[in-house]
């Protein structure tokens, strides 16, 4: 079985350390790590300490650092630019997304999208989708927390995808099959997921006007929360990223 995974901010150069906070409780308290267990330590950008439990305190756990090794990022990037689903299903597609291998999730405001981000209200909805992206990461034993963009418009939106290596734009009309159009070997892939609602002919217009390729999943209709997933896993085949 996998060593389970904890993240820091900031890993120690020593080859001991404490392992203290909500993850040492959790690590203690509720995973029951007892001395002499293997369990990963990362920062969440690529750098992973395997350690092994020296010791369980009141508080945590003491740790030997038995090996050190970074991760690349990934090459090219898997980005997904997920206009604002409804309720409990924004979560589930960010925690779907991350342990599925996105690197970077953009919350996108499309005109139809019935959930609004503003002020405070926002500010917080995008932390709980950093913390759902944190806790995925950890869950899926990934070197690579992903990052959660600001919310973007669709202006923004627009731009990202001028920038793209590669810009695909999900469409249950588009003639293309997500399976047989080209991808980049590095740069940047850039998924667009519409809402609910779908997107609208102003939005497509603009995306295809900045080069994004319209493409279909498949002959069903997915919901904005599984639609990402299920993009991300046919590309993420195709790049061979699930191959060792």
């Amino acid at each position: 079985m996998t060593p389970p995974l904890f993240l820091l901010d900031e890993l120690p150069a020593a080859d001991e350390l404490v392992l203290g906070g909500d993850e040492g409780r959790h690590a203690a308290r509720v995973q029951r790590l007892r001395p002499g267990e293997a369990l990963l330590v990362s920062d969440g950008r690529g750098a992973v300490l395997d350690c092994r439990v020296a010791a369980v305190t009141a508080d945590g756990l003491s740790l030997r650092v038995v090996a050190r090794r970074s991760e690349a990022p990934a090459d090219p990037r898997l980005v997904v630019v997920q206009a604002l689903p409804k309720g409990e299903r924004a979560e589930l597609a960010v925690e779907t997304m991350t342990e599925l291998g996105v690197d970077e999730v953009v919350p996108w405001q499309a005109s139809r999208s019935v959930v609004q981000w503003h002020g405070a209200r926002g500010e917080k909805a995008r932390e709980r989708w950093q913390r759902t992206a944190r806790e995925a990461a950890k869950q899926s034993r990934r070197a690579w927390v992903p990052d959660v963009a600001p919310l973007a418009d669709t202006a923004a939106v627009t731009h990202r995808l001028r920038s793209a290596t590669a810009a695909l734009v999900l469409h249950e009309d588009a003639a293309d099959p997500i399976v047989r159009v080209p991808l980049p070997p590095d740069g940047e892939v850039v998924l667009v997921v519409g809402p609910e609602g779908g997107i609208s002919s102003a939005e497509l217009d603009a995306f295809g006007a900045s080069g994004a390729r319209a493409v279909r999943l498949g002959p069903t209709v997915l919901r904005t929360s599984t639609a990402g997933p299920a993009a991300l896993a046919a590309v993420s085949l195709r790049l061979g990223r699930w191959s060792d």
